[in-house]
């Protein structure tokens, strides 16, 4: 019975061979046939770059790519820029929404422990205050050992416009506390306000009833969730973003910019690498971060950075990488858009750098004493100033006013400014980045259990209230909401195999 059964499979094989080769003969056929062995290589490198490539491979290609467009084309480089600017203001459309979902449900979603809210608060304005001080520290005596001012002549340099606008402590509190919420959430530059009103809000659902902050919670966790896939979306226009962007900045001002001003664009790009070496690596090894997993979570941010001279280009990607690199939604959303006002490392460094090299072309020599005195004020002013445009530049001049040094020598700057606030902007993205890794360390929560059970693919991507209490419950007390609530149902997650195998593609 088995060969009689097996029989009319044989014999039905036949026909179907035969009815294929008869196919394949037709003009038709043999047409499809040729397309497909034309393209076959070409699906082939597209199948290979999609599985052993990443985000961070396409943006240095880019970047490598604008330069060179930017050299060869200046002309045609410089019309690239809307194309740039347009990646930026994607960027910026995510950036309300994104802090504000995240950073109530981080808050509201740890019950009444208002307590551990002002703990983070305070250990990261600690950190934020001592890190930004050893900038200013080296940024000083980098300038005072390379005196990169010596050399130039006064004469023919005219002082730039001097903004009208003035920081004090007034226009601090009110880029802080908005006009109106909505006012916050569409300005992308209003970043301290945005995390004003989510504090503000995340404690209004605290005292509210349960069934009022099931539903807010609710929201605001399906809210974050879909912007970090709405992130995802716009991170496939970043390589052209990216390159655009900097093929139009090497195209208007050009490399020979750089030649004028060499040593002083030299000497902020050194002083920023000794800086990272000498304050932000000792602090990673003292905290036993794990460096390779680091550099591969902050490098897809810090070249955006880096390629924009934009801090909001890099925001979304920054949050999302923290999250998958293991530090808590909560502490994420809450240190790296307060770092974005009170932890600008670069921006720091750079004033002080810049402003005993306005000193020294105009043949000023500033005593020790004096030095101190411009480091304490620029310790004050150079808060909370990323909601200001041109910040930097204003709270330059308003130094120099102050130490009474011409303004003159801000034309060799404003030359090769640009090139400079790439740096700079680079450096301010990694150390709020490190702000994150540190302060998670430090509350003990960096790569905890929920992280874990993500990563093994075990939890999903968003969490119900009704989970939440029921888990709660299983774990006891506030303890167990605690841990439950840590991540907030933010996490983004990619394929549960490349996952358990530790890669870090998901997160560059």
């Amino acid at each position: 019975m088995h060969n009689t059964t097996s029989q009319p499979v044989i014999y039905h094989n036949g026909p179907v061979e035969q009815h294929h080769s008869e196919l394949d003969t037709s003009p038709r056929s043999q047409e499809r046939s040729k397309t497909s062995k034309f393209f076959s290589p070409v699906s082939f490198t597209w199948r290979f770059l999609r599985r052993y490539t990443n985000l961070t491979f396409w943006i240095v290609v880019a970047l490598i790519v604008g330069i060179l467009i930017g050299k060869f084309a200046p002309s045609f480089a410089v019309q690239l820029e809307p194309m740039g600017r347009v990646f930026i203001r994607m960027i910026q459309t995510i950036v309300g929404p994104l802090i504000f979902s995240t950073l109530v449900v981080g808050i509201a979603g740890h019950g009444d422990d208002l307590a551990r809210i002002g703990r983070l608060a305070l250990k990261s304005i600690v950190y934020f205050e001592v890190v930004t001080t050893f900038a200013l520290i080296i940024g000083l005596l980098a300038v005072n050992i390379a005196k990169p001012g010596n050399g130039f002549s006064m004469d023919g340099l005219v002082a730039p416009d001097a903004p009208n606008k003035t920081i004090t402590w007034v226009t601090e509190m009110e880029s802080i506390v908005p006009e109106a919420f909505f006012a916050a959430m569409a300005n992308p530059k209003a970043v301290l306000a945005i995390v004003f009103c989510a504090i503000m809000f995340s404690i209004a659902i605290i005292r509210a009833d349960a069934q009022s902050k099931k539903v807010m919670l609710d929201f605001n966790a399906s809210l974050s969730a879909i912007m970090f896939k709405v992130v995802e979306l716009v991170m496939n226009y970043a390589p052209i973003g990216i390159g655009c962007a900097i093929a139009a900045t090497v195209g208007q001002y050009g490399l020979g910019a750089l030649a004028a001003a060499g040593k002083l664009v030299g000497t902020l790009y050194l002083t920023l690498i000794i800086f990272v070496i000498l304050v932000l690596l000792p602090i990673l090894l003292i905290c036993r971060v794990p460096l390779r997993e680091y550099c591969g979570a902050v490098s897809s941010p810090f070249i955006m950075a880096f390629a924009t001279a934009s801090s909001e280009s890099a925001l979304p990607k920054a949050m999302e990488n923290m999250v998958a690199f293991g530090c808590p939604p909560e502490i994420v959303a809450f240190v790296i858009p307060t770092g974005y006002s009170f932890n600008l490392d670069g921006s720091t460094l750079y004033l002080a750098l810049a402003a005993i090299f306005c000193a020294q072309v105009a043949g000023i020599s500033k005593t020790i004493g004096e030095q101190i005195i411009i480091m304490i004020t620029l310790m004050l002013t150079s808060k909370g100033v990323a909601a200001v445009p041109r910040a930097s530049f204003i709270v330059l001049i308003s130094t120099l006013n102050n130490a009474n040094i011409p303004l003159a020598p801000l034309a060799l700057i404003m030359g090769v400014d640009a090139f400079m606030d790439m740096a700079r902007t680079s450096i301010n993205v990694l150390g709020n980045m490190t702000a994150c890794v540190i302060v998670s360390k430090w509350e003990g929560v960096f790569r905890n259990d929920e992280w874990h059970a993500r990563q093994a693919g075990l939890t999903n991507d968003t969490m119900t209230m009704d989970e939440v209490d029921r888990n709660t419950q299983t774990m006891g007390g506030a303890h167990g909401e605690k841990e439950l609530l840590g991540s907030s149902a933010v996490e983004t997650r990619e394929t549960n195999a490349t996952q358990r195998h530790g890669h870090t593609d998901n997160i560059v």
